[in-house]
């Protein structure tokens, strides 16, 4: 039987929830136990598909096509398992279904409340498909106290009383800051964020407490005292260098172990955490470093960009070096020549992105790389991108373009509205809504024998996972092919193309998935460890 592990947070956002879950998911993973986390979002939309980066971060996409909260990236980083549509859900989710039944009849005329019937969804949600697991771990997002929250916080409350005794614990993730004019580590506000868990019916069993510096054994006391959670069970959360050393650290502040307790599992399975041990070492002790930049359209919020950043970091383990990241607007290159960027950098790397502002900017940096023998690394709309500058420059269509833009007589880049997955046909409007009318998920590629991503992947077929609307037109490829440009990844049914490279150049490829979603840090995705590979040799050269 699964037991349930909530991890509520307090005090402010952004304490790093997810980084926690996932750790604690590592943690008991080390012991032997089969673990699986979910992600409870409060907020009242469907998906994050339709939100901006710089409001929610990047959007994750599993292999069943979900568009979720970033922690789910997460989540299969530390642990290794693909997570999919049923680890995550919102509030918009919860009542588009209730509404769906209300419209069907199927609450039999009864007035449809928050108690019982979100609450019980919500429930529904939390308990569905976990035979398999010995700890399911439930992230609530948002902070205790949000009033969209409040029925995530009920139910959860709920299922400790209807899990039988010992199934179910709660893990309080709160922040105790340092207060410079008083020299003094504050510990009233996690006592508020306490109290304010109490009046909705939660103690918490365990706190784990955020602090930029050691908390004394005297505040350690204050807090057991006053939020009656036992002493042991008061442990700090330090800042560290790297998210992979959190699991080693809150070992070492006992948090498994504690967890372990609250269940009653005594003795505990000792943790085996050597490959933890082993990527930070790698991370720690680098034998070189590399500059990689980032053009991108959303640099001022990084966490748009989180599992390209980790993917990116991930190759750098694979290569024992040290990648340094240096992030650019696109639309710096509209208005300035990019040479003065990039002239000082070891590889170029465009994201994925919607929309034409920066569009230009990202052309520019792929020319910049193609000319200048830069290695090249094109992510969905980067590589559409490239092939826009390679039509333009290569094989002279002065006015190639993206239809995502408005009309433009040559459309090298357009919208596709149908295609095959596997053995059915997908369809999608161009007048469609924009959620969830993408190609989502996880879809197989044709590489071509001997080409540079076939012998990168060590296989002609592949399978990544898509999140784009847009396509580049397959009419085009004689053209392109005949300037230089390889088709060297198409889909199944030969329809879509899904990578492109340059045969003259040291490392120029485009694909139009993101396999930065399945990079892990103790299976670094081959593609990020061949151009961090690439870069660290063109540093060689300079």
């Amino acid at each position: 039987m699964a037991r349930y592990i909530f991890i509520t947070g307090g005090v402010v956002s952004s304490l790093g929830k997810g980084v926690a879950s996932s750790a604690l998911g590592a943690l008991l993973q080390a012991r032997g136990y089969r673990v699986r986390l979910r992600k409870l979002d409060p907020y009242l939309n469907v998906d994050p598909g339709t939100m901006s980066p710089t409001q929610h971060g990047e959007v994750f996409v599993t292999d069943d096509g979900a568009e979720a909260d970033l922690d789910l990236g997460h989540y299969e980083r530390f642990t290794g398992r693909s997570a999919n549509k049923m680890d995550n859900i919102t509030t918009g989710r919860i009542y588009q279904q209730i509404i769906a039944k209300e419209r069907r009849g199927d609450y039999l005329g009864a007035t449809v409340q928050v108690i019982p019937h979100v609450t019980d969804a919500i429930k529904e949600f939390v308990l569905d498909g976990n035979e398999d697991y010995d700890f399911v771990l439930c992230e609530i997002g948002g902070t205790v106290g949000d009033i969209e929250g409040l029925p995530f916080f009920e139910a959860i409350r709920q299922l400790g009383n209807d899990l039988p005794r010992g199934g179910a614990i709660y893990v309080h993730l709160t922040l105790m800051p340092y207060i410079p004019t008083a020299g003094e580590l504050k510990t009233k506000p996690t006592q508020h964020s306490v109290r304010e868990l109490r009046a909705i019916g939660i103690q918490p069993d365990i706190l784990l407490v955020r602090a930029d510096r050691p908390i004394p054994a005297e505040e350690r006391r204050k807090l057991s005292l006053f939020c009656n959670v036992r002493e042991t069970a008061v442990i700090q959360a330090l800042d560290v260098a790297t998210i992979y050393d959190v699991p080693i650290a809150y070992h070492h502040e006992g948090l498994d172990t504690e967890v372990l307790a609250a269940f009653g599992i005594d003795p505990a399975p000792k943790p085996q955490l050597q490959r933890w041990h082993q990527v930070v070492d790698g991370i720690r002790n680098p034998e070189g470093e590399v500059t990689i930049a980032i053009v991108g359209k959303y640099t001022g919020l990084k966490d748009a960009y989180k599992s390209l950043m980790e993917a990116l970091y991930h190759g750098g383990i694979a290569n024992r070096v040290r990648v340094r990241l240096d992030w650019i607007e696109s639309e710096v290159f509209e208005q300035e020549d990019p040479s003065p960027y990039l002239e000082r950098v070891n590889g170029i790397l465009v994201p994925g992105g919607f929309g034409e502002r920066g569009s230009e900017g990202k052309i520019h940096a792929a020319r910049f790389a193609r000319e200048r023998n830069v290695p090249y690394f094109g992510i969905c709309f980067g590589m559409q991108m490239a092939v826009i500058e390679a039509a333009r420059s290569l094989a002279g269509i002065a006015k190639a373009g993206s239809t995502e833009f408005g009309a433009t007589p040559e459309p090298v880049v357009g919208l596709m509205t149908e295609w095959l997955k596997g053995n059915e046909l997908e369809r999608r409007a161009s007048e469609g809504d924009l959620g969830g009318t993408m190609r989502l998920g996880a879809y197989k590629a044709a590489l071509k024998a001997g080409s540079k991503i076939a012998d990168i992947y060590g296989s002609t077929e592949i399978e990544e996972r898509h999140r784009h609307r847009y396509e580049v037109n397959r009419d085009y490829r004689p053209v392109l092919e005949e300037a230089g440009l390889i088709f060297a990844g198409m889909s199944p049914d030969g329809l879509l193309p899904e990578t492109v490279e340059l045969a003259d150049h040291p490392w120029f490829i485009g694909v139009q998935y993101h396999p930065e979603l399945k990079s892990r840090p103790f299976e670094p995705h081959p593609l990020f460890a061949s151009f961090v590979a690439a870069a660290l040799e063109q540093s060689r050269l300079v």
